[in-house]
C-alpha cells in the first residue's frame, strides 16, 4: 500500500510538472518517520521524478528559459543555506503543514489557464526575489518548490499551465539536487525496503507528465492523494 501511495503521488505531481516530495513527506508523517531521514528521501524521490518531467515538459516544448533562469539563479545558493539550517520540529512541522494545506489547494482547486495573449513579462527582480523566498523554504523542508512556485505563476499570469509545469520541473531539479547536496546523507539510516518507492516513482513520474505534458484528467486520484495530505495535516497539528 505504501508503494503504492508513492507511485499515485508521482503520478500526480509529474502531470503538473511537480516532483511530489510534499506528498512523499505527508506520507513519511503518516508513517511516523523522523525529520532527518524524511528530508533526504523526500529529496532524492523529488529529484528522480523531477528529471523525468523535466524532460517530458522539455520534449513538448513548453519550456520557457527567461521564467526559468531568474528563478534558478537565486533559489539555488538559497535552497543550499535551508537545507544547512538546523530546523527545530515544531518549525519543521509547521512549515510543513502549511506547503501540504497549498498542496491541497493546488490538488482540489484547479487554477484557470492563461491565453497566450494575457500572459504578463514577470520581471526579473520579482522573479528572483520569489526564487530567493521559495529555495531558502524548501532547503528547509526538504521540497523542490515547485507546488509554492506554480501558484504564484499562474495567479500572476506569468505563464500557462503548461508553461507553468515546464518551468517548475527544472526548478524543483535544481533545488532538489542542491539541498541533497547540502546534506549530510553518509549518516541518514534510510527505513528497511525503502528502495522499493525507487521504481514506484519512477513510473509514476513517467506516466505522470507524459500525461500532463498532452492531456487527461485524472479527478478520482486527486481526492484520494488529497485526503492523504489531509490526514497527514491533521497528524502533524496534533503531534
Amino acid at each position: 500500500m505504501v508503494v503504492a501511495a508513492f507511485f499515485l503521488i508521482a503520478f500526480l505531481y509529474a502531470s503538473v510538472g511537480h516532483g511530489g516530495a510534499s506528498g512523499y513527506l505527508a506520507m513519511m508523517v503518516i508513517l511516523g518517520l523522523t525529520q532527518p531521514v524524511m528530508r533526504p528521501m523526500g529529496l532524492l524521490l523529488n529529484l528522480v521524478v523531477s528529471v523525468i518531467a523535466t524532460i517530458q515538459f522539455w520534449r513538448h516544448g513548453h519550456f520557457r528559459m527567461k521564467i526559468f533562469l531568474p528563478l534558478a539563479i537565486a533559489s539555488v545558493p538559497m535552497a543550499w543555506i535551508g537545507a544547512r539550517m538546523h530546523v527545530p520540529d515544531q518549525l519543521f512541522k509547521g512549515l510543513l503543514a502549511g506547503c501540504l494545506v497549498v498542496s491541497i489547494g493546488r490538488i482540489l482547486f484547479r487554477l484557470p489557464d492563461v491565453n497566450e495573449k494575457s500572459v504578463r513579462t514577470l520581471p526579473n527582480g520579482l522573479a528572483m526575489v520569489t526564487g530567493a523566498g521559495i529555495g531558502l523554504l524548501s532547503g528547509m523542508i526538504g521540497i523542490g518548490g515547485g507546488i509554492l512556485l506554480s501558484p504564484i505563476l499562474l495567479i500572476g499570469r506569468w505563464a500557462g499551465l503548461r508553461e507553468t509545469a515546464a518551468v517548475s520541473a527544472p526548478f524543483i531539479l535544481v533545488n532538489s539536487l542542491v539541498g541533497l547536496l547540502a546534506l549530510d546523507l553518509i549518516h541518514v539510516h534510510f527505513p528497511s525496503g525503502w528502495w522499493l518507492c525507487l521504481p514506484a516513482v519512477i513510473i509514476g513520474g513517467f506516466l505522470g507528465s507524459w500525461g500532463g505534458s498532452s492531456l487527461f484528467k485524472t479527478t478520482t486520484m486527486k481526492y484520494l492523494l488529497a485526503m492523504v495530505l489531509i490526514i497527514a495535516v491533521g497528524k502533524l497539528i496534533i503531534s
